[in-house]
């Protein structure tokens, strides 16, 4: 998949392309249904087929304070998009300057002049463009008047198929879920175990002083934390080898109050090696409890090498 960051890498072919446009944010299900029409239909009528994403959610920009919690990266979102089989995503820089983009002015200079778009393939609900002007509607219009056709894809299910509100694939509603602690619901509409990454740092040692050392990594500000608890999964090392982990979620309420930053620490299953400083993936694949306080440190490693059992136990290592 090509990366392009200026229309002006736009390939010098004849033919035209089938566009999708989104912010993309984890390529669940649902985005896979879309970009699955986007594929089948460029293949079939010989375009290119192109993703329009952005390289930072636009409430980022507009409402700082509010704007949701990611649950990928822009590297691993770029990542997501190569395995769809997309030919190219053309990745936007989102600012102040963009926000103030009109749907039209988007539709005639990005997808007509810029992406030479003959079919554009976007979920029933799409919004874009300054004060989210443009949708569905505007497209079908601006697209029989410029040369291009329109699909608005249904919102789908995790089978694929159009789906009730209630049962939508969403990366709202996969936010929803892993805040909750819904981690095979959320995995299910991804279809994938939910990932975080960041480098491995230095800690306060807590786990190793009672036999349980932790890779603690630390997760940027603007992505997701699901809640609390802990899981069973596997680190992923920048090699690519996978570790399987206990891994923990919280603030370590034996040890600390409630104002305690949330913190992402791994205990890797009978390894001992140095992770100091490697950017790593985390992969959660079962929840195992919620976090707890306990009455004393002895009271905790207990219940730790109850939660190492099992995760071993649902991992099947070393059963």
């Amino acid at each position: 998949m090509r990366v392009l960051r200026d229309l002006a890498e736009v390939p010098a072919t004849p033919e035209g392309a089938v566009v999708s446009i989104g912010f993309y944010d984890g390529v669940h299900l649902g985005h896979r249904a879309v970009l699955g029409a986007v594929t089948g239909r460029a293949t079939a009528a010989g375009y290119r087929s192109t993703v329009v994403t952005f390289d930072r959610h636009p409430a980022q920009v507009l409402r700082p304070d509010s704007a949701p919690r990611l649950l990928c990266d822009l590297d691993q979102k770029l990542e997501l998009l190569a395995t769809t089989g997309v030919d190219e995503t053309y990745l936007i820089h989102f600012d102040v300057e963009r926000s103030t983009e009109t749907a039209e002015h988007f539709v005639r200079e990005v997808l007509v002049a810029g992406l030479r778009a003959r079919l554009v393939v976007v979920g029933e609900d799409f919004h874009f463009g300054h004060r989210r002007g443009g949708n569905v509607p505007l497209l079908a219009e601006m697209g029989a008047e410029l040369g291009f056709d329109v699909i608005g894809h249904d919102l789908v299910g995790i089978e694929g198929h159009h789906a009730r509100p209630e049962e939508q694939v969403s990366s709202t509603a996969i936010r929803r879920a892993l805040s909750e602690g819904r981690l095979d619901d959320a995995n299910a509409m991804l279809g994938r175990p939910h990932e975080m990454r960041g480098p491995v740092v230095a800690g306060d040692r807590r786990g190793r002083e009672i036999g349980f050392p932790t890779a603690n990594v630390a997760v940027p500000p603007e992505m997701l934390m699901p809640a609390d608890g802990i899981y069973a999964g596997h680190l992923v090392r920048p090699d690519r080898s996978e570790l399987p982990a206990a891994i923990y979620l919280g603030h370590r309420p034996t040890f600390y109050d409630e104002g305690a930053a949330t913190l992402l620490e791994v205990h890797c299953l009978d390894f001992s090696g140095d992770l100091y400083g490697e950017r790593v993936a985390v992969r959660l694949e079962h929840r195992l409890r919620g976090d707890r306080r306990f009455d004393s440190v002895d009271e905790l490693a207990a219940q730790l090498a109850r939660d190492c059992d099992e995760a071993r136990r649902r991992l099947g290592v070393g059963w």
